[in-house]
């Protein structure tokens, strides 16, 4: 029965590997790839998904991805559209933990990736402009929608802003009954007990990981890489530019504070410039962000010999997306039944509006470190690119990654 679905699996492997420029413009290419070239889903149903996916801490763009999935084959084929997605932007971070011993990879992303900045900020204001018209129709949306570009612009990068606005947004469009009344429903029974899994994993990761460290337990590395990881999965909101503060706290700075208190040779330690370099390529892969967490796992576990390095990587990857992975399919169903009533409709109203305010917000803070207003023969070029992204995904059937592949040619020949 998965052999109907290979095209769909196809543009999922096309997708990730040409899809730059963080969550929200990942959004502009769902939108061209998913609903518009290919209907797998309509346009209300993906910005529904996104909405929903913003209520949840890990990977936005990689539970909304993987939603689809969901929704063409049910769980099986959401399990692969995960694998499909995450693997090539992980396999190549974790490459880089290898690398990092044999090349000064610091420069990476600053010569044949120079435009895809401009180019992101392309497919944001093209998912701007599509997502505009479904999401922003009365008054009470479009003041939400101006609230929330204001403040994602302005606290851009804070761990908290993005889901206070999604609920002060849900909570607003809730103030007025009229608009959507609610209709008598029937009660349903939800089986809370697929939340329970996701629960006892954490829970049970943490007391291993506890124990392991205080018992000093050999080979205890792993399992404790497990248990930071899987926690940070469990608990960013925000993406990956929220993470990879995270990331760096746990691993380098933590650490380093620790060694003044206690000798604890078995931490979990990775070198201030490994992180920065890799947290600077990671910004340059297609694909999720989240995908920096193969690097830390390889790193986390290199000393130990290259098949426990390959053994982090793995660790890495399914530790920070697992947890994604259950909330989005065990609660996806409840939420299903919950939007039913009028509340959580009216809710969606204005979550979407909030997601609209933060993709316009987005756009404008990645065009802020873009050189296009000075008389510079880049910052005609960064325009040019900016406006050529927009004009083609909206006027032309022409594919994101040829789109990429375009300006990854301009940024070579250039």
């Amino acid at each position: 029965m998965l052999l109907r679905h290979v095209p769909f699996l196809k543009a999922v492997l096309l997708h990730s590997v040409t899809a730059f420029g963080g969550p929200q413009a990942h959004l502009g290419m769902m939108m061209k790839t998913f609903v518009q070239q290919r209907p797998y889903v309509t346009e209300q149903e993906l910005m529904e998904y996104n909405a929903f996916c913003q209520l949840l801490p890990g990977a936005s763009s990689t539970q909304t991805l993987t939603l689809i999935g969901y929704k063409r084959g049910g769980v099986v084929l959401a399990v692969l559209t995960l694998i499909i997605w995450i693997l090539p932007a992980c396999i190549l971070m974790g490459a880089l933990s290898f690398l990092l011993n044999y090349a000064d990879l610091g420069h990476l992303g600053t010569d044949i990736f120079k435009f895809i900045p401009p180019m992101a900020a392309g497919f944001l204001a093209y998912a701007s402009f599509t997502a505009f018209p479904l999401a922003i129709k009365n008054t009470i949306t479009w003041v939400i929608m101006f609230v929330g570009v204001i403040a994602t612009y302005f606290l851009f990068g804070q761990p908290w802003v993005i889901p206070a606005l999604i609920i002060t947004g849900g909570i607003v469009t809730n103030l007025s009954r009229k608009r959507i009344p609610q209709v008598e429903q029937k009660p349903k029974i939800i089986k809370w007990w697929n939340f329970w899994l996701f629960g006892i994993i954490f829970i049970a990761a943490g007391i291993i990981s506890e124990m392991a460290r205080k018992d000093e337990w050999p080979n205890r590395k792993p399992i404790n890489l497990f248990e930071n990881t899987y926690r940070m999965g469990s608990l960013v909101f925000g993406g990956g530019q929220v993470l990879m503060p995270m990331m760096y706290e746990q691993f380098t700075v933590r650490p380093e504070a620790l060694k003044a208190k206690e000798k604890n040779p078995n931490a979990i330690q990775i070198k201030e410039k490994d992180m920065y370099t890799a947290m600077g390529i990671v910004r340059a892969m297609p694909g999720p962000v989240f995908s920096i967490s193969s690097f830390t796992g390889g790193m986390a576990l290199k000393d130990m010999g290259a098949e426990m390095q390959i053994l982090g990587c793995l660790i890495g990857m399914i530790a920070i997306f697992l947890p994604s992975a259950l909330l989005v399919l065990f609660f996806f169903p409840i939420w299903s039944n919950l939007k039913k009533y009028a509340a959580v409709y009216r809710s969606i109203e204005g979550i979407n509006a909030v997601v609209v305010g933060i993709m316009i917000a987005s756009t404008f803070y990645i065009m802020k470190d873009i050189s296009v207003s000075e008389f510079k023969t880049v910052s005609f070029i960064n325009v040019g690119v900016i406006m050529a992204t927009f004009l083609l995904l909206n006027f032309t059937r022409i594919a994101p990654p040829f789109i990429v592949l375009g300006c990854l040619l301009l940024g070579f020949v250039v």
